[in-house]
């Protein structure tokens, strides 16, 4: 019942955040879609996944999101909205991949996938979280390619700041 909850509320407030010209409100609904997905993971017993969505996805991306729409919300004093090219083909298109989907899920013969004959076993087995080995695998064995991850990340927002200034010619 809840993952038919939360599937649901991340299809609405996709489809809202699409349809919408407005774009702090399209920013506010993909908070509601990320937040329902990291649910959905929380559901599978995917929790490296679902801290991860939340982590980075909710807490990075979004809040860079949001505040890109909030200090360009106004250009030459005149609010920036989205506008549709055409409504008529995105409609047909957007129908169209639908059904597609819809045909695809329901001819898959999903029953005879190996990993779901398993599926009555215990998620997790002996181990409690996927996490602490995940942990502990990054910072024993994976440390250095996650050091120069995060120097290569450090550099990218020291560039975006350093374009993002207004350059002042004296």
């Amino acid at each position: 019942m809840l993952f038919y909850l939360f599937a649901l509320l991340a299809v609405l407030s996709g489809t809202y955040m699409v349809l919408t010209r407005n774009l702090l409100y399209a920013g506010f609904s993909l908070l509601v879609t990320l937040l329902s997905v990291a649910g959905i993971y929380v559901l599978l017993f995917a929790d490296f996944v679902a801290v991860t969505q939340l982590m980075v996805y909710v807490g990075g991306v979004l809040v860079l999101i949001l505040f890109g729409i909030m200090l360009s919300s106004r250009v030459h004093d005149q609010s920036v909205m989205s506008e549709s090219v055409n409504k008529v083909w995105g409609t047909v298109i957007t129908f169209l991949i639908l059904v597609g989907l819809c045909y695809t899920i329901l001819h898959a013969n999903l029953h005879m996938l190996p990993w779901l004959e398993t599926a009555d076993m215990d998620v997790l087995g002996l181990e409690k979280s996927t996490v602490h080995i995940i942990g502990i695998k990054l910072m024993t064995d994976f440390i250095v390619p996650f050091e120069v991850a995060s120097l290569l990340l450090l550099i990218a927002l020291m560039g975006a700041a350093y374009i993002a200034t207004d350059k002042q010619k004296v």
